[in-house]
C-alpha cells in the first residue's frame, strides 16, 4: 500500500479574529459587558450535548449579578418522558421522528415566572442552557455553544450527557442516539436556524479544557466562503466488529486499535466543519453550512426537493482483513415515512475502492427463493443460534477493484470480506434491517439488534439472480471521452435518486454542477487538483481516497493530475442529484 497523504484536517481559511482557552475567552466577554448599558440579559444557547457542568463553572468566573440555567424551566423529567415516549418508543434502535419545540419543554409557569423576572430586575443577568434563546428572544448578547453530532456519540459512550430534561446519562450510546436523532436534535435544529444570523459570538467546546470563540460575523463569512468552493468536511473513523486495516494505512490513522470498520467522509449531518481562524481549527456542525448556506450549497432544485437536508452520504466500509458486514436490507420509501415519519430512505450503492482476491459482494436473491421458507430459516437461526445459509438464499457476486454494486433499497446485500467499499447513498442513517449478523457479537459484547420483522415487510423478492446482473451489477456505459480522458455514467438504478459519473484521465477534465451540488471522491491517483476556470476559487488540492464536495454555486470547475500524479492515470467518481431528464 502507499503512504499515507490522507488529509484528516480540512479546513477553511477564515479571516478574523479567534480567542483560545477560558481566560481569553472571558476577558473578551468581560470587554463586552462594559460596552453596553447597566441591565443587560445575556443569552448563552447550548445544543445538546455540551457539558453543562464546565460551562457554569466559566460562566460563574463572569461573576453576573444573576445565572440561571434554562433547564431549570423544563417540566420535570419524567413528563418530559412521557411526551417524548411515542418517538422514542422501546426499540432498541429505532423511533419515530418528532416535530416537538422548545416551547414543547418547557413549564409554562416557570417560564413565565422567569420572563417577569427578567422584565423587574436590573443589573446583569447571564441566562444559558438548552432553549435559553427561547426564554429571552431579545438578548444584549447571543453567545451560541455548538457541538456535531460525532462528539456527542462520543461523549454519550463516556456516559458524560444527557438528553433535554432527562436522566439519561447511564443509558446505552444507541439509546442516547435515538433520543438524539428522533427528537432533541430535531429540537435543537429547529431553533438554531433561526438564530444563525443573529449571534454575536460561537463558541466551540469539542476539546472541552481548550474552548475557542469567534464573533459571528467570522463564522458567517467562513460558511459563506466554504459554500462557494470546493471544501472536505472532517472525516471521522470508528472501529466495527468487522472492521479491516486498509484504511490504517490509507488514511494514515493510528494502528493500535484492533480495526477500523467505518469511515465518515461525508455525512453533513454527523460530521465536524472547520474553519481555520488566525492558525486555529474552529470546529462546528457541517450542518450550520447547510443551513446557512442552503442555496449556494445545494441549488435551488435540489433545495427544492429536499429542503434543508444533505441528500447524498460517501463513507467506507472496510472489510480488508476483517469480515463479512451484516446481512441487512434498508426500507422502501412509503415504509420508512409511515414508520418512522423520515421522508426518504436510504438508497445506496457499493463501489470497490479495493479488494482482496476472492473478495464478494452478497446482492439480490438467489432465483426461485421462497418468502416463507428463507424468513423462517433466518428466525430460527436468530432463535437458536444456529447458522443461516446465506448463500442458498442470497446471490454471492465476486467483487474486485473499481465494481459498482446498486443497492435500491429493498434490496437485500452485504459486503463480504476482503473489501474496501466507498458506500454512495442517501443520507437516512439509521435505518439498517439486519436480518442475520453471522452469529457474532458487537464491540459492547453483546448480540447486535437484528431486525427481521422490519426486513421482511420491505425485501423486494422479485429482485433475484437475473434481475441483479441486468440492473445492478457493473451498469457501466461510455459517456463521452477526448484526449486523455473518458467520463462513464456507472448508476444508480433509475429507482434511486443519485447519478454517479466515472472519470478517467491523464488530463485536465471539465466539470459543472449544473446547479446542483456534487460529492466526488479520488479513486485513482495520489494528487489531484480543482481549478476554477474563471478563477472563482483557489485552487484546491485533493488526495487519494478523500471525499470532496462541490457546492453548487460554482458553477464550471475542471479537475487534474497534480503533483506526482502528472502523467498518470488517474480517477474519480462523482455523485449528485438527477433532476433533469
Amino acid at each position: 500500500m502507499r503512504k499515507s497523504n490522507y488529509d484528516k484536517f480540512p479546513a477553511t481559511p477564515t479571516e478574523g479574529r479567534l480567542w483560545k482557552g477560558w481566560e481569553a475567552i472571558l476577558a473578551q466577554l468581560s470587554e463586552e459587558r462594559t460596552l453596553r448599558g447597566e441591565r443587560q440579559v445575556w443569552v448563552v444557547e447550548c445544543y445538546q450535548g455540551v457539558h453543562m457542568e464546565l460551562l457554569r463553572a466559566a460562566l460563574e468566573q463572569l461573576a453576573p449579578d444573576r445565572l440561571i440555567e434554562s433547564d431549570t424551566l423544563f417540566k420535570s423529567a419524567e413528563e418530559i418522558e412521557q411526551m417524548t415516549y411515542p418517538y422514542v418508543t422501546d426499540d432498541r434502535l429505532f423511533g419515530y421522528r418528532a416535530r416537538f419545540t422548545y416551547a414543547d419543554f418547557f413549564d409554562k409557569e416557570r417560564l413565565a415566572s422567569c420572563r417577569a423576572t427578567l422584565e423587574e430586575e436590573t443589573g446583569w443577568t447571564i441566562l444559558f442552557g438548552h432553549g435559553a434563546a427561547e426564554v429571552e428572544t431579545a438578548p444584549s448578547l447571543l453567545v451560541y455553544v455548538d457541538m456535531a453530532r460525532w462528539e456527542i456519540q462520543l461523549r454519550s459512550r463516556r456516559h458524560e450527557i444527557e438528553g433535554l430534561g432527562v436522566h439519561n446519562r447511564q443509558e446505552s450510546p444507541s439509546a442516547h442516539y435515538k433520543r438524539g436523532y428522533f427528537v432533541d436534535w430535531q429540537v435543537c435544529d429547529h431553533l438554531k436556524k433561526r438564530l444563525l444570523p443573529k449571534v454575536d459570538y460561537w463558541l466551540d467546546t469539542h476539546q472541552a479544557e481548550v474552548p475557542k470563540l469567534i464573533e459571528g460575523e467570522t463564522m458567517l463569512q467562513g460558511l459563506r466562503k466554504t459554500a462557494h468552493r470546493p471544501f472536505r468536511v472532517v472525516p471521522f473513523f470508528d472501529p466495527a466488529p468487522w472492521g479491516g486495516q486498509w484504511m490504517k494505512q490509507v488514511c494514515g490513522l493510528d494502528p493500535e486499535p484492533a480495526n477500523y470498520g467505518w469511515c465518515f467522509d461525508c455525512v453533513p449531518e454527523e460530521n465536524s466543519l472547520y474553519l481555520s481562524v488566525e492558525g486555529e481549527l474552529f470546529e462546528i456542525p457541517s450542518n450550520d453550512l447547510v443551513f446557512a448556506e442552503t442555496r449556494a450549497l445545494l441549488g435551488g432544485p435540489v433545495e427544492a426537493r429536499f429542503g434543508q437536508d444533505f441528500p447524498i452520504r460517501f463513507d467506507f466500509l472496510d472489510t480488508m482483513g476483517g469480515g463479512n458486514l451484516s446481512l441487512q436490507v434498508h426500507p422502501t420509501t412509503q415504509y420508512i415515512r409511515d414508520t418512522f415519519g423520515i421522508p426518504y430512505t436510504q438508497d445506496e450503492s457499493y463501489y470497490l475502492l479495493d479488494a482482496e482476491e476472492g473478495a464478494t459482494v452478497y446482492l439480490g436473491l438467489r432465483d426461485g427463493v421462497n418468502p416463507e421458507e428463507m424468513i423462517a430459516a433466518l428466525e430460527k437461526a436468530q432463535r437458536t443460534g444456529e447458522a443461516f445459509d446465506a448463500e442458498r438464499y442470497v446471490n454471492r457476486w465476486p467483487a474486485k477493484r473499481h465494481d459498482h454494486f446498486l443497492i435500491p433499497a429493498g434490496t437485500i446485500h452485504c459486503s463480504g470480506a476482503g473489501a474496501m467499499v466507498l458506500e454512495i447513498s442517501a443520507t437516512p442513517s439509521i435505518f439498517t434491517f439486519k436480518l442475520y449478523d453471522w452469529g457474532r457479537l458487537g464491540l459492547d459484547g453483546q448480540p447486535r439488534p437484528i431486525n427481521i420483522g422490519h426486513g421482511s415487510k420491505v425485501i423486494q423478492w422479485e429482485r433475484q439472480t437475473d434481475f441483479c446482473r441486468q440492473h445492478l451489477v457493473n451498469q457501466v456505459e461510455v459517456i463521452a471521452e477526448g484526449e486523455g480522458w473518458r467520463e462513464e455514467r456507472t448508476g444508480l438504478h433509475e429507482n434511486e435518486f443519485i447519478e454517479t459519473r466515472r472519470h478517467w484521465f491523464t488530463e485536465k477534465v471539465e466539470h459543472d454542477t449544473d446547479g446542483g451540488v456534487q460529492v466526488l471522491n479520488v479513486i485513482k491517483g495520489d494528487e489531484l487538483i480543482v481549478e476554477s476556470p474563471a478563477d472563482a476559487f483557489e485552487p484546491f488540492v485533493v488526495h487519494y481516497a478523500e471525499t470532496f464536495i462541490i457546492p453548487a454555486s460554482v458553477g464550471a470547475y475542471t479537475i487534474r493530475p497534480y503533483g506526482t500524479s502528472v502523467g498518470k492515470y488517474c480517477g474519480t467518481i462523482k455523485a449528485y442529484v438527477r433532476f433533469r431528464s
